[in-house]
């Protein structure tokens, strides 16, 4: 399983051609409180970079981007009950949505762990 950052603070996880996609440690601490979380809806087809849905802080409204290309094959309905998912495990249980990777090629425009980690620290 291989996990790429993007540089709107989005991560993407992929087993075979499925990516799970979610925020960053770094989003959720920079948003505060998330308080509600729109997300794609399923069977929806996103390109690379376009907005895929909201996440609403007590501090802010942010929107959220796909990091591929791709068709909505699930959304994480926990988040309907408990957005705080999103703050407590990011880069687990708050996992956002499931895409089904039209073009794996575009993971290699992606950051590493190390590269993304690069980019908070400035």
């Amino acid at each position: 399983m291989t996990t790429k950052y993007s540089e709107d603070h989005e991560w993407i996880s992929v087993d075979d051609d499925i990516g799970t996609v979610g925020i960053t440690n770094h989003a959720q601490s920079q948003l505060g409180d998330i308080v509600f979380v729109e997300l794609p809806e399923v069977g929806s087809t996103l390109e690379a970079g376009d907005e895929a849905g909201v996440v609403e802080s007590v501090k802010a409204a942010s929107d959220l981007f796909t990091p591929v290309s791709g068709k909505i094959v699930k959304v994480n309905e926990a988040l309907d009950a408990e957005p705080s998912l999103a703050n407590s495990d990011p880069t687990g249980n708050g996992w956002f949505f499931k895409i089904k990777l039209s073009d794996a090629d575009e993971l290699n425009s992606l950051m590493d762990e190390a590269s993304y980690n690069e980019l908070i620290a400035d």
